[in-house]
């Protein structure tokens, strides 16, 4: 059974109707990525980080998964499929997924300011209280790798894709590091295969490579049946 490895970018959830920060009209523009997603505006502005992710996850859970979501999970019935995300929200989970890599955290997850290991599910609505707190005493937090931050699913994630024997990108300018870095981990000699639209930046890749010059929505189950028909009885 040939290892599928599917990183997937902010298109593949903007083909389910979620803003992303590069929407001019979307939840981000009334937001300076300062003012919500770094430890300083945390620091100094709590109250409205803690609005902002409340309003993203209001708006996620308002959301479906697509087909291209649908079509990375039915992947599983003949290959072995591990999604690594750039995004937050739990549409590949929704989907049907079973093993996905979060590189930038889940939106729908609250940790403890103090210990990053301590992690909660929001398992009743999307609001985050204002003062809620962890076991050990200090507030929670969004589970969200902030601008700034390291990311420490970073190094798990080239891991697996030094395990691939097929790379899927989906839906990603391959612009936003580190996590554009990992197309590099993959064996020379893996082919791999770009779902995009536009043309997200492949100079890095040396590999053999297939670009679908279509949304992830429309691209990925085209792509899903072509990888089926090539690897479904391996």
């Amino acid at each position: 059974m040939k290892k599928i490895v599917v990183f997937t970018g902010a298109g593949m959830s903007a083909d389910s109707g979620l803003a992303t920060f590069r929407d001019a009209d979307g939840l981000w523009a009334n937001y300076r990525i300062e003012d919500v997603c770094t430890p300083e505006a945390l620091k100094n502005n709590r109250a409205q980080v803690i609005e902002f992710y409340n309003l993203r996850r209001r708006e996620a859970l308002s959301k479906s998964p697509n087909e291209g979501h649908l079509a990375i999970a039915q992947m599983e019935e003949w290959a072995e499929v591990i999604v690594i995300t750039q995004n937050v929200d739990n549409l590949h989970e929704r989907a049907g997924s079973k093993n996905i890599l979060h590189l930038h955290g889940e939106l729908m997850k609250l940790r403890s300011e103090r210990d990053s290991k301590l992690i909660y599910d929001i398992e009743d609505g999307w609001e985050q209280g204002l003062d809620e707190r962890a076991e050990d005493g200090s507030l929670l937090r969004p589970h969200i790798v902030f601008f700034g931050e390291s990311v420490p699913m970073f190094d798990p994630a080239c891991r697996i894709v030094q395990d691939a024997d097929v790379l899927v990108v989906v839906g990603t300018s391959l612009a936003v590091y580190p996590a554009a870095m990992l197309v590099r981990y993959a064996k020379s000699g893996v082919p791999i295969y770009v779902v995009d639209p536009g043309n997200p930046d492949t100079s890095m890749i040396r590999n053999p490579l297939t670009h679908i010059k279509a949304r992830a929505a429309e691209g990925m189950p085209e792509l899903a049946k072509r990888l089926k028909d090539i690897y479904g009885n391996e």
